[in-house]
C-alpha cells in the first residue's frame, strides 16, 4: 500500500484545499438547499434554518463535487443539484439521530428536538428527505436515483441494527463494522460514486470512487468513535463520552472487552446493561481504555481504511484533483474540527 498519512498539521489544510477548490460550487449547493427548504409552514423554515446553520463541514457534498471534477464533469448544474441531495440525506439523518439519541447539543448548539420537540424533528427530517427525492426525480438519472434511494435505506437499517445491539459490551467487531458501514460509509461511497455517474465514467472508475468513499467513511467514523474516549481535550464540539453514556459499544470498548480479564469483562457488561451510566462508570472505563491502549488500537484500524481509501484512487491520472482527494484521507484521522 501507498504511504499515506501526512503530518497532523497538514490534515486540516487537506480539507481546506478541497473546500477552496470547490468553494464557488459549494456556495451554490448552500443556496440551492436554502431555496428548496422554503415552506409556507413557518415551523419548517425555523427548524431547517436552525439545523443547517449549526455548522458542519459539508464533506459529503464536497466529495460529490470533487469526484465529479476528478472524472471530468464539465456542466455547472447536476453536480450542484446532486451534492445538495447528498447533503439533505445527511441532514435528515442527523435530525432523526438526535431524537433517537435524545441529544441536547450538536456542535455545541442546541438540537432542534431539544427546542421544538421530538415529533417536529422527525417530521422535518422527513420533509428534508422528501425534498431530496423530488430533486433526484427532477435530475432524471435512474442510476443515481437507485443509488441514493438505496443508500437512504441502508442508513435506516444501520440505525436499527445499532439499536438492536444497544448495551452489548460483547458486541462483535464484525457487527460494529456492519453498523458503521451502513450508517456512515454508505453515504460517503454514494457521494463519491454519484460524482463518477455524473461524468459517465466506466465501471472501473465508479467502483474505484465507491471504494474510496466507503473506506474514507469507515476511517472517519472509527476515528470519531475513538475521540469519544479521548479525554485529553474537547475537539470540534464533540461531547466526550457521548457514545458511552448512550450505551453504544464502539471499537474502543470492543477492544477492551476483547483484551480484559473476567472481572473487567463483567464490569463492562454490567455498566453497559444499565439504564444509565454514571461519570464514575466512565472514569473506570477510561482507565481500562488507557490500560489496553484502546484508542491507539482504534486509530490503527482507522489508518488501515485510510490506506485503502488512498490506494483506491491509484487508477486515475496524476492530477491536482486526485492529489487533493488523496490528501483528504488524512483529515479523517487528524482533523481538529
Amino acid at each position: 500500500m501507498g504511504l499515506v498519512v501526512p503530518l497532523k498539521k497538514s490534515a486540516n489544510s487537506a480539507y481546506l484545499e478541497l473546500k477552496n477548490l470547490l468553494g464557488v460550487k459549494l456556495q451554490k449547493v448552500e443556496e440551492l438547499i436554502q431555496f428548496k427548504l422554503r415552506s409556507d409552514v413557518n415551523l419548517i423554515e425555523k427548524m431547517s434554518s436552525h439545523h443547517l446553520s449549526s455548522g458542519g463541514k459539508r464533506l459529503r457534498a464536497l466529495l460529490t463535487l470533487g469526484s465529479a471534477k476528478l472524472t471530468g464533469y464539465k456542466d455547472n448544474v447536476r453536480d450542484v443539484n446532486l451534492a445538495a441531495c447528498v447533503e439533505l440525506i445527511h441532514s435528515a439523518t442527523l435530525l432523526h439521530d438526535d431524537v433517537i439519541d435524545e441529544s441536547q447539543l450538536r456542535r455545541g448548539i442546541k438540537t432542534p428536538n431539544s427546542i421544538w420537540g421530538n415529533q417536529s424533528s422527525i417530521l422535518v427530517g422527513d420533509y428534508l428527505l422528501s425534498r431530496c427525492f423530488e430533486m433526484m426525480v427532477e435530475d432524471g438519472d435512474l442510476e443515481v436515483l437507485k443509488l441514493l434511494s438505496s443508500t437512504s435505506s441502508k442508513i435506516a437499517q444501520g440505525e436499527v441494527l445499532q439499536l438492536q445491539h444497544k448495551g452489548e459490551a460483547d458486541l462483535l467487531e464484525e457487527t460494529y463494522l456492519d453498523i458503521i458501514n451502513l450508517k456512515t460509509a454508505s453515504l460517503f461511497s454514494a457521494a463519491t460514486k454519484t460524482g463518477a455517474c455524473l461524468s459517465g465514467s466506466n465501471e472501473k472508475e465508479k467502483k474505484a470512487l465507491e471504494s474510496y468513499g466507503r473506506n474514507l467513511g469507515l476511517a472517519f467514523q472509527i476515528a470519531d468513535d475513538a475521540l469519544d474516549y479521548y479525554a485529553k481535550e474537547k475537539l470540534f464540539g464533540k461531547e466526550i463520552g457521548k457514545d458511552f453514556f448512550e450505551g453504544k459499544a464502539t471499537l474502543p470498548l470492543i477492544t477492551i472487552f476483547q483484551k480484559g480479564n473476567n472481572d473487567e469483562k463483567s464490569f463492562l457488561a454490567k455498566i453497559m446493561n444499565k439504564e444509565k451510566r454514571t461519570y464514575e462508570d466512565f472514569s473506570k472505563t477510561l482507565g481500562l481504555i488507557s490500560k489496553y491502549k484502546a484508542v491507539e488500537t482504534t486509530f490503527k484500524k482507522a489508518e488501515y481504511f485510510v490506506n485503502m481509501s488512498y490506494d483506491a484512487l491509484a487508477i486515475f491520472p496524476e492530477t491536482e484533483d486526485k492529489k487533493i482527494l488523496q490528501n483528504l484521507t488524512s483529515f479523517s484521522l487528524n482533523r481538529t474540527y
